[in-house]
């Protein structure tokens, strides 16, 4: 698993895509932090985290559309599939190499937190590091999510394009639960749809709301993409 951590990891820097995502990343978040607490004299960066969903909603797919469809598109897959390395190894692998990237470019919500702390360290305002903490762990449950589903439709396709526009569907699929079941009037199935509501969970976070049935959500969600994914591995493997 360590040999294809590093070889995927390395493999973003080797080309313009780790560079952009983190590019794109960096301007939106400083764009809202600008947008939301600078410009407003706030201290509250809920807002940030709020909008930073829908930009990693978008761009997660295009960091994972590689992960699987380039190998199959090259019929490189199949060496890899032969090597000594477990499913388990495989797939993990691509996952943490891709979730590493996206939380090195969380990490930069840190950097924001402690500039925004000690600003208003110097004012009667006061910085909720409680409230941050429950913003950026929902943030980086959401990250692995969306990271996982994109590994999965990366997966079932060899050409980027169709990876990353379906996993966009899928993204938007998991956050629309909570307006579909609007429309629904059977109360079971409208039991169930509300049981897998992504962007209601997210939200508890951005209002400090840590729970740690959440976090068993999003863990669980991450878990059976990555099964799912390693499932239909071993298909092509057999």
């Amino acid at each position: 698993m360590n040999a294809i951590f590093k070889r995927e990891f390395l493999s973003y820097f080797t080309s313009p895509l780790g560079y952009v995502f983190l590019a794109v990343f960096y301007g939106f978040s400083g764009l809202f932090l600008w947008m939301n607490c600078l410009s407003a004299g706030s201290a509250d960066m809920s807002g940030v985290f709020v909008m930073m969903f829908y930009v990693i909603l978008l761009i997660i797919p295009v960091l994972t559309m590689r992960t699987m469809a380039e190998e199959k598109r090259r019929r490189t897959d199949q060496l890899t599939l032969t090597s000594p390395v477990s499913l388990f190894g495989l797939i993990m692998g691509k996952f943490l190499a891709a979730y590493a990237l996206f939380m090195c470019a969380a990490a930069i919500l840190l950097v924001y937190a402690a500039f925004i702390a000690s600003a208003v360290g110097r004012t009667e305002s006061v910085f909720s590091w409680t409230a941050f903490w429950g913003n950026f762990v929902g943030l980086a449950l959401m990250g692995g999510v969306f990271t996982s589903a994109g590994i999965f439709i990366s997966n079932l396709t060899e050409n980027q394009m169709i990876a990353a526009i379906g996993s966009i569907g899928v993204n938007i699929l998991l956050c629309m639960f909570d307006m579909i079941n609007n429309f629904v009037t059977v109360d079971v199935l409208k039991s169930i749809i509300s049981g897998l509501s992504v962007f209601y969970r997210y939200y508890e976070f951005t209002l400090g709301i840590f729970s740690f049935k959440n976090v068993l959500f999003f863990v669980s969600i991450i878990v059976i993409f990555n099964f799912l994914t390693m499932r239909f591995v071993e298909r092509r493997r057999v």
